[in-house]
């Protein structure tokens, strides 16, 4: 590396956090924003330094990065009181990640391009874990210009940037599709495995045999042993399902696509969201299902 770079990281939770780590570990300096203080406390601990608003974020950065959940915080960080648009110098380049929808994409580029910056489209997956060990996967589209500027900040945090047209949108299109994928993936693995409860066989053993057969999948690897431990802390929280799909069947109603396997893993997101775990992990979906069917999971209390 050739000199230290400032990032500014807007959004310090799961993922956020481990992105910061990423651009710290490789020499960049790091400010950071969340309105969770115990993450800005984390983030001083380890070496960035605390902002008090997404516009002090920016101050000095070339770069900044936005992990928040959704496009009306996305917004509101852009364009809000203190937002990073009316602060940013001229010529730096935003990248957001969060998911949303193309039409949301490409409504923010053209108001952040409008006042002098750069816009990356750059949705991300792999999970809190890559993103500590900074190997996520980058779904980016934007400009030439924009892949450029960002490049200190994508080196850091990426093993694989997908650089995917020079329109934002077509990087949230890509990732609606894997969002797609992955909450399928994770409805389907949470009820395989409560059938598997309800037929009485050892869940653990269900998983071994089925990690190493065909059925398996890369969710059903990921979070069934959270079900296993009886752990539902938030690695991905079943919400930002909720929010992913609704999306997804959103575009697809506008297109009149039906996207009926989508639409009944929405349906699962939402009853287990609706009956109070909308702020845990996503494969709280198996405690749901086992709370229909009264089945016993690890981690749920015995019945009387």
């Amino acid at each position: 590396m050739s000199s230290p770079t400032t990032i500014a990281i807007i959004g310090l939770g799961s993922m956020g956090l481990g992105m910061a780590r990423s651009v710290l570990s490789a020499g960049h300096k790091v400010r950071g924003f969340d309105v969770n203080r115990d993450a800005l406390s984390t983030l001083e601990n380890e070496g960035g330094v605390a902002a008090s608003s997404p516009g002090d974020a920016v101050e000095g950065a070339d770069i900044a990065v936005v992990v928040v959940v959704n496009a009306a915080q996305t917004e509101t960080v852009l364009f809000g009181e203190a937002g990073i648009v009316s602060a940013m110098h001229s010529g730096g380049v935003i990248v957001c990640c969060a998911t949303v929808s193309p039409s949301d994409a490409k409504s923010f580029a053209a108001r952040t391009e409008a006042a002098g910056l750069l816009y990356l489209d750059g949705p991300i997956s792999g999970g809190s874990k890559k993103a500590h060990s900074g190997e996520l996967t980058f779904m980016a589209s934007g400009s030439p210009e924009a892949f450029k500027a960002a490049r200190p900040a994508l080196d850091a945090m990426a093993a694989t940037v997908y650089e995917l047209g020079d329109q934002p949108g077509v990087g949230s299109s890509f990732k609606i599709v894997n969002q797609l994928l992955a909450g399928v993936h994770i409805a389907a693995a949470c009820e395989a495995i409560t059938f598997a409860k309800s037929l009485d066989l050892d869940i653990a053993r269900v998983f071994d045999v089925i990690t190493k057969s065909a059925g398996n999948s890369w969710m059903f690897e990921n979070r069934i042993p959270h079900v296993l431990d009886g752990d539902y802390s938030p690695q991905s929280a079943v919400s930002i399902f909720t929010k992913d799909l609704g999306i997804v069947s959103d575009i697809g109603r506008q297109q009149k696509f039906p996207l009926p396997i989508t639409a009944a893993a929405l349906q699962l997101f939402i009853m287990t969201e609706a009956a109070g775990m909308g702020r845990d992990d996503d494969s709280s979906v198996a405690r749901l299902l086992a709370q229909i069917t009264g089945l016993h999971l690890p981690g749920m209390p015995e019945k009387e």
